[in-house]
């Protein structure tokens, strides 16, 4: 008998187990078979849409395949939501093991200590949960909105080394990686006066801290063409999201005339800038330049190559196009490179709150080394707001001391227009917006932000046009951004075109779901919006409506009542009365 050929690959397994079958069968076996079948049907479906194969069912579980770790994700997150429109079960009746393994393939069947791994991962999980290995999350923590509990080292039954455990604890709010595609073809003309800087690179042999500083240095580069007022920059997550370096492409694609390609090389305490200024519609350089400098030199080199590029692009130099001030510069290399490590941590903040500290302690070491270096200063009030704890009046001084640093700086302007709104000052939160948007007129994250504001200072309608103008500036602005013109057409009382704005989104966050449940109630569709509150509840179960009230923050207060009303009728309870007391 010829012996079956087996085959070594790597996977992402997912294991999903229905918890507490053998109670249920012994009180009612047949209502517990079918009630299991449609748990497991429901979940092989969600396998499918999410581009992985099922190759084992047994009995109360499911186990499968994915050859992406992110749609693995995906597809126990979604599973676990599915469970709450199958009749009789809850997102408790199952409990989901996720592994990023090697295995052997063996017919349709993987076998191997890496699905013996996940299954016990899935064993060690609690009803409802999805757990996931520590491999799993390196490999997901950029391309998946998932948030992670670090529950430490543990021993698993039959696995000779402690395994490090994270719990699934939901959606991050704020996911910068998760980009939403606003529009679906390319271009049809090039912009006038246009631009994009594609970001820079480094020798393959480059440390990790020369790669921070190239995309640090490509995007200081994207906010200060931002500030020249009738030249369009292309921003920074439309240079990053593309991966082509071909000019032309990149031209047609984002409907840019003129492109920005360099790299960046550190030599000791000097910086090396290679950089092209590359016309898009026939790929022909323009002007090459290097620009060499001990590192406190370098922005004044980097304001004469904004001037060239500005007086390429216009035909000609116009200086009162450009803000006469400019964001003040870090002193040392060191600070710059603590500040940009920090920005790292930042961007994950929501993935653990390791990440927040991390974060907030590199933008400490930053404030050391250049204690006159406003943005770390912003910088670390933006990502300590995210902790439960936050003191909001530390926040404010520490932005205010930001701002007499440096008032010129778009960014410190935002944060503190943010807080002030979040304080309840929104006479003040709106001359800080506008002159973020001021300084800085050309940036989408910044007009998106603004636009935030405007939808809680109850004006939708500029809101709209706001997004608007961000999405043509970028058009892979952050779902996070993008998922603003759900909350301004329900503003409207435009409830299905807030749906469709949901739907449009490549993933739904809690508050897109809870606001399309808002527009259900409106509609007189209860049964709808109970459903999407359920589903809110299969990711988060302690949520309830103080976390509405502590993140909606409508100048209004008969606007957030409506809102709290009408998600409290679709299921979404008041918090327990210890937590209000």
């Amino acid at each position: 008998m010829a012996q079956q050929k087996v085959t070594r690959r790597l996977a992402a397994i997912l294991v999903g187990d229905i918890v507490s079958s053998t109670p249920a069968m012994e009180a009612n076996e047949e209502t517990a078979v079918s009630l299991f079948a449609a748990c497991l049907d429901a979940v092989a479906a969600v396998v499918e849409k999410r581009d992985g194969r099922v190759f084992s069912m047994a009995g109360d579980a499911l186990l499968a395949e994915f050859s992406s770790p992110v749609n693995a994700l995906r597809a126990a997150m979604e599973a676990r939501s599915a469970l709450v429109s199958v009749e009789g079960a809850s997102a408790a009746d199952m409990r989901f093991g996720l592994h990023l393994a090697d295995v052997m393939e063996v017919g349709d069947d993987l076998r191997g200590d890496g699905v013996n791994l996940t299954s016990r991962i899935q064993g060690h999980a609690d009803p409802g949960e999805i757990y996931v290995s520590a491999g799993m999350v390196e490999q997901v923590r950029r391309g998946s909105p998932c948030a992670f509990e670090d529950l430490g080292e543990f021993e698993l039954k039959g696995i000779s080394e402690p395994v490090r455990l994270f719990r699934v604890t939901g959606e991050m709010e704020r996911y910068p990686f998760q980009t939403a595609p606003t529009r679906t073809s390319e271009r049809s003309e090039f912009r006038p006066h246009s631009v994009a800087v594609a970001p820079f690179r480094t020798a393959s042999s480059a440390d990790e801290d020369q790669k921070f500083l190239a995309e640090g240095m490509t995007e200081d580069l994207i906010l200060e063409l931002s500030r020249w007022r009738r030249l369009f920059v292309s921003s920074r997550s439309a240079s990053f999201a593309l991966d082509s370096t071909d000019p032309v492409e990149i031209g047609r694609r984002l409907g840019v005339r003129y492109i920005v390609s360099g790299s960046v090389r550190k030599l000791g305490p000097r910086l090396r800038l290679n950089l092209t200024l590359t016309e898009t519609e026939s790929g022909r350089a323009l002007w090459s330049d290097r620009v060499e400098h001990d590192f406190n030199e370098i922005w004044d080199a980097m304001d004469e190559v904004t001037a060239r590029i500005a007086a390429t692009v216009f035909g000609r130099i116009e200086h009162e196009e450009i803000s006469t001030a400019r964001k003040r510069p870090p002193a040392s290399l060191d600070a710059y490179q603590y500040y940009l490590r920090g920005i790292e941590h930042h961007r994950l903040g929501q993935l653990t709150d390791t990440y927040i500290r991390e974060a907030m302690d590199w933008f400490g070491r930053a404030i050391d080394a250049d204690p006159n270096f406003a943005a770390p200063m912003a910088m670390q009030i933006c990502a300590a707001s995210q902790l439960p704890d936050f003191d909001w009046d530390w926040g404010v001084r520490q932005i205010s001391k930001a701002l007499e640093i440096d008032p010129h700086d778009p960014e410190v302007n935002r944060i503190m227009g943010s807080i002030k709104m979040k304080t309840g000052d929104f006479a003040a939160a709106r001359q800080f917006h506008e002159r973020a948007m001021e300084l800085s007129p050309n940036d989408a994250y910044i007009v998106a932000r603004c636009a935030a504001f405007h939808i809680y200072a109850g004006e939708a309608d500029h809101a709209l046009e706001l997004l608007r103008r961000a999405e043509d500036l970028d058009p892979f602005l952050p779902v996070w951004c993008a998922e603003e013109k759900v909350a301004a057409y329900y503003l409207l009382g435009r409830w299905e075109v807030a749906l469709d704005a949901a739907r449009s989104l490549p993933f739904q966050t809690r508050r897109t779901r809870l606001y399309r449940a808002a527009c259900r109630v409106a509609m007189g569709d209860d049964a709808r919006a109970r459903q999407l509150i359920a589903e809110v509840q299969a990711e988060n179960p302690d949520i309830a409506t103080d976390f509405v009230e502590a993140n909606e923050n409508f100048q209004d207060r008969e606007i957030l009542e409506t809102l709290l009303n009408r998600l409290h009728q679709a299921g979404l309870p008041d918090p327990p009365a210890a937590l209000t007391a």
